[in-house]
């Protein structure tokens, strides 16, 4: 349902959510779904009549980056959950790391989800 509203010119209710979807998903899916995105901070809802009408927050890598904040965030033992990430790190997605973190630390800090 992001790929569809990344597509869109305009925020969109559920039902043409739903009839952009491949397949045949029930109204009610349509909107448990938009829901769950809404409470994830995905996507961003503004009325429209007596519905809502719902645009993406997130672009994929904004939404892969809030999905590991929450294992981090969501984790008692934060260094132990780093540290085993940055051991698993190929020696080239290492260097990529620590370049993002010396040139970028304080503006991606501003945009992480809290």
């Amino acid at each position: 349902m992001l790929s569809i509203l990344w597509g869109a010119s305009q925020p969109l209710a559920p039902a043409e959510v739903r009839d952009a979807v491949a397949g045949d998903l029930a109204y009610t899916t349509v909107m448990t779904i938009l829901g769950r995105l809404y409470d994830k901070g995905a996507v961003r809802r503004e009325r429209r009549g007596r519905a809502y009408a719902y645009t993406a927050v997130l672009d994929e890598p904004g939404l892969a980056a809030a999905k590991m904040w929450a294992s981090v965030d969501g984790h008692r033992d934060r260094e132990a959950v780093l540290a085993r990430f940055v051991d698993g790190l190929s020696d080239d997605d290492e260097r990529l790391l620590r370049s993002v973190l010396a040139s970028g630390a304080d503006e991606l800090r501003e945009s992480r989800p809290h």
